[in-house]
C-alpha cells in the first residue's frame, strides 16, 4: 500500500512528455527544492569555510613574508646600479690643426688604430734641424780633435826641448867646474874660464825657456770636453724631435669606444686639451650601492650576477671586485672654518647608509653595455655569507 501511494507521488511529480516546459522563475526566488528548514544549517557551514580560506591566506602571506626575507638575507640585492667602465680624456702630446681625423662619434676602435692625425710639417722641419746641428757639430769635434793632437805633439815637442836644455845646461856646469881650478895654474887663460862661464849661463837660460815653451804648449792643449758635452745635447734634442713628430699621429692605447666627440677635420689641438673621451670596453663594471647592513661578509672575489634594465631577461656573471670604504655622509661631517659641523637636529629614523661595491662582470657583450645604464646586482647564496637584509 506505501509502495502505490510513493509511486503515485512521483508520478505526480513527473511532467507529462507533451506538457510544456514550466517558467524559469525569478532569481530573487528561492528554489522550490529550498526548503525554509535547510538554510539555517548552511550558513554555519559558510562561516566556518570563510574562516579556514582567511586563516589560510594569512598563513600563506606570512610563509610568503618570511620565504622572502630569508631569500634577501641569503642574497643580498639591490637595484640601486649602474653600469660602469674606465676611460681616458684623449689630448695629444703636441699641439697643431687636425689634417685627419679617422674617428666618428660612438665608434669601436681597437687598440693601434689611427684615431686622428696632425700636421706633421713643422715637427718634420724641426727633426731636420735638429740633425743638421748634430752633424756640424760631430764635424766640428772631429776637426777640433785633430787640433788637440797637434796640440799634443807640440807639448811633447816641449818637454823633448826641456831635457836637452837641461843637458846642455850640465854640461856648460861640469866645463866651468873643470876649467875653473886650471886658471890658477895658468893652464888656461882667463878668457877661456869666461867663455865657459857664458856657456853655463846661456844653457841655464835656454833651459828656463824651454820649460816656459813646455807650459805653453801643454796650454793650448784644449781638449774637446765642451763639445762632446753639446754632443749630448744635441742628440737628447734630436730624440725629442723624433719623438714629436711621432706624435702627431695619435693612436688607441686599447680596445675602446669613442665617445664624446664633437670636432671635425681642422680643428687646432693644444698640448694637453681633450678632444674627446675613450671608453676602456676591455673591463666593464657595475657599481652596486648595497646598504651597510649587507656588507657583513662581503669580500672581493665572491660571485655576483648582474641583469640590466635595458634586458632584464639576460644574467651576467661577475665578480666582487672591490668594496667602497668611504662617502660623504649627508648629515655632518664637513668642517668650516677648521671646525667640525655638527647639526642640531637628530633624526630619529636611522636609515642605514649605502656603500659602492664593484663588480666586474665577464664577457659583456659590447651592444648592451653603456656607462651610465641601469642595473640590479645580486649575491647568489652559494657565494654570499649570511648577512643582514639588502633592501632595495
Amino acid at each position: 500500500m506505501a509502495e502505490s501511494q510513493n509511486a503515485s507521488a512521483a508520478t505526480e511529480n513527473v511532467p507529462p512528455a507533451s506538457a510544456p516546459p514550466a517558467s524559469t522563475p525569478p532569481a530573487s526566488t528561492p528554489p522550490p527544492s529550498a526548503s525554509p528548514a535547510s538554510a539555517p544549517a548552511a550558513a554555519p557551514h559558510r562561516g566556518r569555510l570563510g574562516r579556514i580560506v582567511g586563516l589560510a591566506i594569512l598563513l600563506g602571506a606570512v610563509g610568503l613574508a618570511g620565504y622572502v626575507v630569508y631569500y634577501l638575507d641569503q642574497s643580498p640585492r639591490t637595484d640601486d646600479a649602474f653600469v660602469r667602465a674606465d676611460t681616458i680624456g684623449v689630448a695629444p702630446q703636441v699641439s697643431g690643426r687636425i689634417v685627419n681625423l679617422h674617428v666618428q662619434d660612438n665608434q669601436a676602435v681597437k687598440k693601434g688604430d689611427v684615431l686622428f692625425e696632425i700636421d706633421p710639417a713643422p715637427y718634420r722641419h724641426a727633426l731636420e734641424r735638429a740633425r743638421a746641428a748634430l752633424d756640424s757639430l760631430e764635424k766640428q769635434i772631429g776637426l777640433s780633435q785633430r787640433d788637440v793632437r797637434a796640440q799634443q805633439f807640440g807639448a811633447a815637442a816641449a818637454r823633448a826641448n826641456i831635457d836637452r836644455a837641461e843637458a846642455q845646461a850640465k854640461q856648460a856646469a861640469d866645463t866651468l867646474g873643470r876649467i875653473e881650478p886650471l886658471l890658477a895654474k895658468e893652464y888656461v887663460t882667463a878668457e877661456q874660464v869666461d867663455q865657459a862661464r857664458t856657456a853655463k849661463r846661456s844653457a841655464e837660460a835656454a833651459l828656463q825657456v824651454a820649460r816656459r815653451d813646455a807650459e805653453r804648449a801643454a796650454a793650448a792643449v784644449s781638449g774637446v770636453d765642451a763639445l762632446v758635452a753639446k754632443l749630448g745635447e744635441l742628440r737628447a734634442a734630436v730624440a725629442t724631435a723624433e719623438y714629436d713628430l711621432a706624435q702627431t699621429v695619435v693612436r688607441a692605447p686599447f680596445d675602446g669606444r669613442v665617445i664624446d666627440l664633437d670636432i671635425a677635420q681642422g680643428e687646432y689641438a693644444a698640448t694637453g686639451r681633450r678632444l674627446f673621451t675613450l671608453i676602456d670596453t676591455r673591463n666593464w663594471y657595475v657599481i652596486a650601492n648595497f646598504r651597510e647592513t649587507a656588507l657583513k661578509g662581503m669580500r672581493p672575489g665572491m660571485a655576483a650576477e648582474v641583469y640590466l634594465m635595458s634586458d632584464p631577461s639576460r644574467r651576467f656573471a661577475g665578480t666582487v671586485h672591490s668594496i667602497g670604504f668611504g662617502v660623504f655622509p649627508e648629515e655632518g661631517g664637513a668642517s668650516a672654518n677648521g671646525l667640525p659641523r655638527v647639526p642640531r637636529e637628530i633624526n630619529w629614523v636611522r636609515v642605514a647608509q649605502r656603500f659602492p661595491v664593484r663588480i666586474r662582470v665577464e664577457a659583456p657583450p659590447a651592444d648592451l653595455f653603456r656607462i651610465g645604464a641601469s642595473a640590479v646586482a645580486l649575491i647568489p647564496p652559494e657565494s654570499a655569507p649570511k648577512t643582514a637584509t639588502a633592501a632595495r
